[in-house]
């Protein structure tokens, strides 16, 4: 296989000098020569985007840092999936589209230089206006989308659409392995309609004020491993995604088959997230040996009712969690992203089901350990017309934070806001449910809190420390409670309310 050292091309690793030249050359002539490896020594370079090809290795050396130049107009735009919707934006700073065998490895390091692009988003979030040549070109590309997409995305109206460091667009067997990818200037890492995926043993970091700067976006892939990694980022850590309301639903390309295993993730929004861009659905994923610490969110699904699409098959097993604002939280009244125009999406009450309704089921979570989480330990919310049906919690312990001082959170951003302070579970509207040798230690409140479910199993219930006059399990508008006989007979006054409607359906259960 072929062998290309960027330096053999003019590249100089004295961090002044532009290689993007150098890099291209690099890679051209190793395509041409049916494929090997371009190799980047140890040095600081300066470049533009970089476009790989097929059957290529980029290879950092260890001390290799490559930095991007946060020049806009270097980076044209392309064809690309942009937050959920097809459209053009700016150039991703490493690309890659329509190839097969592709790989990023070694020791070294991608630094996006995000910062001037940050601060352009936080010009746009504050009223201002921002317009370039580069912004004019991507919307006149984009003229017809603009002209029926409604969204709040902040940068939509400017089309200043921010690049993510690394992506690549419908590659069949990618490896990215060893590398350390930082300051993205949007989400680091996203792949889309990708095939055949490994990603090993990579860093992702990001600051924790960088706007949307997801560490792994894996978006309509499908046979996605990811193991040994590391995510030190300001939004969520590894998201599932598949494209937003009718353009995901249009293209209809699940994200399927994915398997997540011993990574870290320290701070960001969510450790694992499914959604909410699952318009075109998510399904058969397992996350396994994964320790979460600082995340808002530990395991988190969220969709809404513009959405539609399905999230299931979701099997997690054996995760340790700290100082988390939620551990589980399983929303379809996610809030944003709702057109705000159509009351209906956020009605309390039913609406009828259509294409935008989503869908949430057959998920298991297992062996979880969480300790000082602060919201809630748990906040599992379906919709009226649509309950999230078949969830398994098993073998969970987790303490809620015991500071006084403690002010709390969103368990997870439903419409109106709701503020949980070291509380236990909350379920609402979710069909078939079991919860069994689950422990909770809350702060205040109930273990567990019921409300419009059905089909309800506990066993092996323990609540930790039970305050007194506090009930450890509450029922409210539900039906087909079962509770194991051992659980039933430690009732009493203030162990188990439930209001009249429920206890005409509470069973009990041989304890086993």
């Amino acid at each position: 296989m072929f062998y290309c050292n960027i330096k053999y091309y003019g590249a100089k690793g004295d961090g002044k000098t532009d290689s993007t030249t150098a890099i291209s050359k690099a890679i051209k002539e190793c395509a041409k020569n049916g494929g090997g490896t371009v190799f980047i020594p140890a040095g600081e370079y300066l470049t533009g985007p970089i476009e790989l090809k097929s059957n290529i290795t980029l290879y950092l050396e260890s001390g290799a840092i490559v930095k991007f130049k946060d020049d806009f107009d270097a980076y044209r735009p392309v064809k690309t999936r942009w937050s959920g919707y097809e459209c053009y934006a700016f150039s991703p700073l490493i690309f890659g589209s329509n190839l097969e065998n592709v790989a990023i490895k070694g020791e070294g390091c991608f630094d996006g230089q995000g910062k001037t692009w940050w601060d352009v988003n936080h010009q746009l979030r504050s009223g201002k206006k921002f317009e370039s040549d580069r912004t004019r070109e991507i919307a006149e590309l984009n003229r017809e989308l603009m002209e029926w997409i409604e969204t709040n995305i902040v940068e939509w109206e400017s089309q200043f659409l921010r690049p993510p460091l690394l992506q690549l667009i419908n590659c069949k067997n990618v490896t990215i392995e060893g590398i350390t990818l930082q300051n993205s200037p949007f989400w680091n890492t996203h792949l889309v309609y990708c095939d055949q995926v490994s990603v090993r043993g990579v860093a992702i970091k990001n600051p924790y004020d960088a706007p949307n700067g997801d560490g792994l976006d894996i978006d309509s892939c499908s046979n996605v491993r990811v193991s040994d990694c590391t995510f030190d980022v300001g939004d969520d850590c590894i998201v599932l995604k598949s494209g937003i309301n009718e353009d995901g639903r249009r293209v209809g390309k699940p994200t399927e088959n994915v398997v997540i295993t011993n990574c870290i993730m320290i701070h960001g929004h969510g450790g694992l997230v499914l959604g909410s861009e699952n318009s075109g659905g998510l399904k058969n994923i397992t996350i396994s040996n994964c320790v979460f610490t600082c995340t808002d969110r530990g395991i988190r699904i969220k969709t809404n009712r513009e959405r539609g699409g399905y999230i299931k098959n979701l099997l997690a097993n054996n995760i340790y969690m700290e100082d988390v604002l939620c551990p589980i939280a399983i929303n379809s009244f996610y809030r944003y992203g709702i057109n705000e125009n159509n009351p209906l999406l956020n009605s309390k009450e039913a609406i009828p089901v259509t294409e935008k309704t989503p869908r949430i089921e057959h998920i298991q979570i297992s062996n979880v350990t969480a300790k000082n989480c602060r919201a809630a330990a748990a906040f599992i919310c379906g919709l009226p017309e649509m309950p999230i049906e078949d969830v398994s919690l098993r073998h969970i312990t987790i303490e809620m934070t015991d500071d006084p001082n403690e002010l709390g959170g969103e368990p997870d951003m439903v419409k109106e806001k709701l503020i949980m302070s070291g509380e236990g579970i909350y379920c609402k509207f979710v069909k078939e449910i079991e919860f069994y040798r689950v422990k909770i230690l809350t702060k205040q409140g109930p273990a567990i809190t019921i409300e419009n479910c059905e089909d309800v199993e506990i066993n092996h219930l323990k609540m930790k420390k039970h305050h007194q006059d506090t009930p450890v399990i509450v029922v409210k508008n539900s039906k087909d409670i079962f509770l194991e006989e051992k659980t039933a007979s430690l009732s009493s006054k203030t162990y188990l309310q439930v209001d009249e409607l429920s206890s005409k359906s509470l069973y009990l259960k041989e304890s086993k």
